[in-house]
């Protein structure tokens, strides 16, 4: 677990910080979708300052190490950050959604949106993250007691009523969003697609009349392959996408709800290991994924 934990807060570390210093030394970059993509990072890069090293030290300790308190910042921080990230991804398929459908240009209205969603990001992610700490469920040690996060395993009603409002609102909720944006951008691309197949088809016959007819046929050839070209690198960055959020984040939401709605015991700490540190792999792929 130290190992892995080492090589997650390694790659974690330099991936988002080569991503931030790109956007930083290239300010032109910062579009409004890089600007959520910087949020993503910006979280991700919390999460590997504040959270991996602390977990970490614990498992190569094999005791947690900073007390109840430390435990509480853990786990209320790394809650935090990580459903920055997630909110922040289906903020990502609307903007990017809004921008092939509705709003193509870059404009200031479009800055001043994505301003706003990395804003609302974080009020909505505090929202859902600050409860435990006053009394709606609990952070405290998880697993093997080397890391900290929400008390799954408690079986009170306010534990379980909270677990399920994290469960359907930070992380089914975004996931259900991004299936629906980038849903929609398929078949959109994929109608802009046809209709352009379908005036090279129809342009086709008259092309021997004279030969500007030819250059438009040449011209809608060329725009329906790369309609295609577009579509499949979107299908391609869509299933990136909705893959590394359901390998990261799935499994951790499956388990937390198994602990806390199944038979006592039939998660037993070492096996909730596993989804925790598929969770703090997300670090890792964001920026390979959406960068």
């Amino acid at each position: 677990v130290a190992v892995a934990l080492g090589f997650i807060l390694v790659l974690g570390f330099l991936g988002n910080f080569l991503v931030l210093l790109v956007f930083s030394r290239f300010p032109r970059l910062l579009t409004p979708v890089n600007l959520l993509l910087v949020n993503i990072s910006a979280s991700d890069m919390l999460v590997s300052v504040f959270g991996t090293p602390l977990s970490l030290a614990a498992s190569v300790r094999g005791r947690w190490l900073t007390g109840a308190s430390g435990c509480r910042w853990y786990g209320f921080s790394n809650a935090l950050f990580g459903v920055v990230s997630l909110v922040s991804y289906s903020l990502l398929s609307l903007e990017r959604y809004a921008e092939v459908l509705w709003d193509p240009q870059t404009s200031a209205s479009r800055y001043q949106r994505a301003k706003i969603a990395v804003a609302a990001s974080w009020f909505y992610s505090l929202f859902w993250t600050l409860p435990p700490l006053f009394g709606w469920s609990s952070y405290g040690p998880e697993g093997l007691g080397t890391t900290c996060s929400v008390q799954w395993h408690q079986r009170t009603a306010s534990s379980r009523s909270y677990i399920i409002c994290l469960f359907i609102f930070c992380l089914l909720l975004p996931l259900l969003v991004m299936i629906f944006c980038y849903g929609r951008m398929l078949l959109a691309l994929r109608a802009w697609s046809l209709r352009v197949s379908a005036a090279g088809t129809r342009s086709r016959p008259s092309a021997a009349g004279g030969g500007s007819d030819c250059c438009t046929v040449c011209v809608l050839q060329v725009g329906g392959a790369a309609g295609e070209r577009r579509e499949a690198l979107v299908l391609q960055m869509v299933l990136c996408m909705v893959a590394g959020y359901l390998l990261c984040w799935m499994p951790y939401g499956a388990v937390a709800m198994l602990a806390s709605f199944g038979p006592p015991g039939v998660v037993p700490p070492t096996a909730s290991l596993i989804p925790s540190l598929l969770a703090k792999t997300s670090t890792v792929l964001n920026p390979v994924i959406y960068v």
